[in-house]
């Protein structure tokens, strides 16, 4: 009897202990309170394709309804997701909410800057990188103007030749935009134009894969130091140029690779010693050279300027699809 009663005491103590112990899988947690929603909901965050070759970009480009590629990775079950478009620096959406299916998402219709706001379960998670730069379209652009501001002609429009080469179209930049990130080391701010026009908002040309190739020639710098990543001083004398700025740009050519947005006059202090010599130059002239024989896709133009009538030596470096060496 004396062991029976022990045994009926044993096993409901250890019937108790499991209850204490055993917590139910968050995605089988009810969802009547705020914290119970949160906890059934798995973290999203944007896959590493987003960033780039060099992981480093922190803004895509696209037309304004077009589809753009963003893999979106999701810790647990990506069942049952939706996403919106959400304007930077507010709470105003650009679009009604969509299905979160496959890698490939809508573009919101209006230009603009924006994040992704992906929900379940009526909890939000916003993705603040990399962000989206809706463009207007270059069509949209009246003769030598776009929406009050001067822009001037493309190359392309002297002529009836429709498969000459002209930016897809432009990211609209008010001054709130300025600091937002392009890259680890780059916003928009380096992309506008220097030109003396007062008007906003203003319009920039951007092509990613200069962003890109700019931060795999950090990387390169950082990785013969010995390091992984760095953070460099780097000063971007010109990103983008408008032709009518340009035109007045002395020894600066006719098409420009500025004009379509995939070139950056830049000074880096490749060796850190705090001071910007022709010696950062030459590194930063290998560092290009090494990232374009391993990113062939990513060839481009190489101009090191070191001349004295220059304030600090610097480089052009581009993104035109072809290899193109000169100095200055």
């Amino acid at each position: 009897m004396i062991r029976r009663r022990t045994a009926i005491l044993l096993s409901g103590c250890a019937a108790i202990t499991a209850v204490v112990l055993y917590q139910p899988p968050r995605e089988l947690l009810a969802g009547s309170s705020a914290e119970s929603s949160r906890l059934a909901v798995p973290v999203v965050e944007a896959g590493p394709d987003t960033r780039g070759v060099s992981g480093d970009v922190q803004m895509r480009f696209v037309r304004a309804g077009e589809r753009v590629a963003f893999p979106v990775h999701v810790k647990g079950s990506a069942q049952g997701f939706r996403y919106q478009w959400i304007e930077v620096g507010g709470n105003s959406s650009a679009d009604v909410e969509r299905p979160l299916i496959g890698d490939t998402l809508l573009a919101p219709l209006t230009p603009g800057f924006y994040e992704l706001a992906v929900s379940r379960s009526g909890v939000v998670q916003r993705i603040t990188e990399p962000r989206l730069a809706v463009l207007v379209p270059f069509e949209l652009k009246l003769g030598s103007t776009l929406n009050g501001y001067q822009i001037g002609r493309y190359p392309a429009e002297w002529g009836h030749d429709e498969q000459a080469e002209r930016p897809a179209g432009f990211v609209e930049v008010r001054e709130d935009d300025l600091d937002l990130p392009l890259t680890r080391h780059m916003k928009v701010r380096d992309f506008v134009t220097h030109d003396r026009q007062t008007v906003w908002p203003r319009y920039v040309a951007v092509d990613p894969r200069v962003l890109d190739k700019v931060e795999l020639v950090l990387r390169e710098l950082a990785r013969r130091r010995g390091e992984e990543r760095m953070d460099f001083e780097v000063e971007v004398h010109s990103g983008f140029r408008t032709p009518i700025h340009n035109a007045g740009v002395e020894g600066s050519a006719r098409d420009s690779r500025h004009l379509y947005g995939d070139a950056a006059d830049i000074a880096i202090d490749a060796d850190g010693d705090g001071t910007l010599t022709i010696f950062d130059a030459y590194r930063v002239e290998q560092a290009v050279d090494w990232v374009e024989r391993l990113h062939p896709e990513l060839a481009g133009g190489l101009g090191v300027y070191s001349s004295r009538r220059f304030a600090t030596p610097y480089c052009h470096i581009d993104a035109r699809g072809e290899r193109k060496r000169w100095r200055g």
